[in-house]
């Protein structure tokens, strides 16, 4: 579980997100979304270290990750998992290199153990005989597939994803939704995912949260998601805006 407890930011004189409060449970899709420049990636960023809140809470199964020291830090970012919106593959490793680096920078694995355990993460992901290739010898699709197995290579207890369906075609974009959902529920896994995708919304949310101007505006599940709409213009507007 991971607990957000009034969240602030703020770059410069503009702040951008605003007492932010919110619930991210394991074993099911949590999805946060909204409108570009409304504060989704910010707070994404906050959760991971990659920026530093103002103020506020970031609870990592009750172990506060902003008051921790640089070594506390370091062993909770072991436990995450980030599928970036590009992908971030080296470009210049094979797949099987790729998803290695953090096995070889972050685990005392032997060589054959780390080659075991890449295999079984290129199968959980439906890849087989790609473990010599380059990204650039890859689909787009496969180059999801490779992030996430990478992403889940250190028996990841929670998996952040940016956009995960970006740049895909509608098919491919639902393979890799079947796939998040299937991996966050068998393994438990706290799972957050960016997006602006409403088919994913739709498909696989099964808790939401709206973010708008930096504010948190609703908060509920897919099926309460239409409903909540009609009362709630902001959000109403943004499915319009989104709609597949």
């Amino acid at each position: 579980m991971i607990e957000l407890k009034n969240v602030n930011k703020s770059f410069s004189d503009k702040q951008v997100l605003f007492d932010i409060n919110a619930t991210f449970n394991p074993g099911i899709p949590n999805l946060i979304i909204g409108a570009s420049g409304g504060g989704k990636s910010v707070l994404l960023k906050c959760m991971v270290g990659l920026i530093t809140p103002e103020s506020g809470q970031i609870l990592y199964d009750k172990r506060d990750f902003l008051q921790m020291d640089y070594e506390n830090k370091k062993e909770v970012r072991r436990e995450l998992g980030m599928l970036f919106q590009g992908t971030a593959l080296f470009d210049s490793l094979t797949v099987e290199e790729n998803i290695e680096f953090p096995l070889r920078m972050f685990s005392n694995m032997s060589v054959a153990e780390r080659l075991e355990r890449v295999n079984f993460c290129l199968n959980r992901v439906h890849l087989e005989k790609v473990n010599s290739k380059y990204p650039a010898e890859i689909s787009g699709g496969m180059k999801k597939r490779v992030g996430i197995a990478r992403a889940i290579a250190l028996n990841t207890k929670y998996l952040f994803c940016d956009e995960p369906n970006s740049g895909l075609d509608p098919i491919t974009s639902r393979v890799i939704d079947e796939l998040l959902l299937d991996i966050t529920t068998e393994y438990k896994i706290t799972t957050v995912i960016n997006s602006h995708d409403m088919k994913t919304v739709y498909d696989i949310g099964e808790s939401i949260i709206f973010i708008y101007k930096g504010k948190k505006w609703w908060q509920g599940s897919r099926n309460e998601i239409d409903t909540a709409r009609h009362s709630n213009p902001e959000l109403d507007n943004f499915i319009q805006a989104s709609q597949f």
